[in-house]
């Protein structure tokens, strides 16, 4: 089947990271983030991937035509916002036809789509969404799901806090069948809002719930967390796990470093404390320096001594 990666976003919450590098190219340890993505998708089951992107097209483009991979890959430009709904309409015409699958390009997860499918088409339904329980739904998509019969009776988007059918929300995935296109209004939407709804309520929406992990590397601690699960499950081709942190090829540590990834070449110095941080390819951080819960980006330096909390240091530009 056709897969379309939603990566049409700005990622400003991980500015200034994002000012000079799309979301979807952001490295989490050896790999792009949207490779990360895409890695939960079954090889046997692909044959293409459409990327919906409207930040960063040519960088994305430059970056897959260096990669070799099973399947095909094209970018599918947004030229302006779309919403999730617009965004999933805009590739129609780039889908082979039948049954396709969506999925949010900034999500770390251990769903089984293949699993998901199976669901899919046992149950039948124009859609399957993956869902995954949390303690605090008022975030999110929420479903009213039924186990026995495996359909979401109900979905409401971002309820208020305390009105949440349930504690299951969307979890970003979806299984979708051509039919989808039908109830889509013109224009910029929300599928969410403007289709699941309403589809739920005629027996059109399946859910699939699944455990393992879900992280949304949306925010920098997010984004870090995503870190920490890529480490935590051998998510990663290279480097090397001291502790609990992941080392890339060539990097040093002199450091004390704890639930963190340190990038290929980056040099950690005598007396500096790392901890729960993302330090990316080349930087440099200083003798003495503590560095909690922050991201450091490309090429960054952090002289001697720096003390820094929740902050995201920009890449160097022209850094390798």
């Amino acid at each position: 089947m056709d897969v379309i990666v939603l990566a049409g976003g700005f990622g400003t919450r991980l500015r200034p990271w994002t000012d000079s590098m799309p979301k979807p190219l952001l490295p989490i340890l050896d790999k792009s983030m949207i490779e990360h993505v895409v890695a939960v998708l079954p090889e046997s089951l692909v044959d293409r991937v459409l990327i919906a992107a409207g930040y960063g097209v040519e960088q994305m483009r430059e970056y897959f035509s260096t990669l070799s991979l099973p399947y095909e890959m094209v970018i599918v430009e947004e030229t302006g916002p779309l919403g999730t709904g617009g965004a999933i309409a805009n590739c129609k015409d780039y889908l082979a036809g039948g049954t396709f699958c969506v999925i949010n390009g900034d999500l770390i997860t251990s769903l089984r789509v293949e699993e998901m499918l199976e669901v899919h088409n046992t149950n039948e339904g124009i859609a399957t969404i993956s869902l995954w329980e949390v303690e605090d739904p008022s975030r999110f998509g929420v479903a009213d799901f039924d186990h026995e019969e495996g359909k979401i009776s109900r979905f409401q988007e971002k309820p208020p806090k305390g009105e949440a059918y349930s504690n299951l929300i969307n979890a970003g995935t979806y299984i979708l069948e051509p039919d989808i296109f039908k109830l889509m209004p013109e224009g910029a939407h929300s599928i969410e809002r403007d289709v699941y709804e309403d589809l739920a309520e005629i027996g059109g929406l399946n859910g699939f719930p699944f455990e393992g992990w879900f992280v949304d590397a949306g925010t920098s601690d997010s984004y870090i967390e995503a870190a920490q699960v890529c480490i935590a499950n051998g998510c990663f081709s290279s480097g090397m796990i001291e502790g609990d942190s992941w080392f890339g090829e060539g990097s040093s540590n002199a450091g004390d470093v704890h639930r963190s990834a340190v990038g290929a070449g980056a040099e950690i110095a005598e007396g500096a404390t790392i901890r729960d941080s993302v330090i990316l390819e080349g930087a440099t951080i200083g003798s003495g320096c503590s560095i909690d819960g922050c991201l450091i980006g490309l090429g960054a330096n952090i002289p001697d001594g720096e003390k820094l909390f929740g902050e995201i240091v920009s890449h160097v530009l022209g850094t390798d």
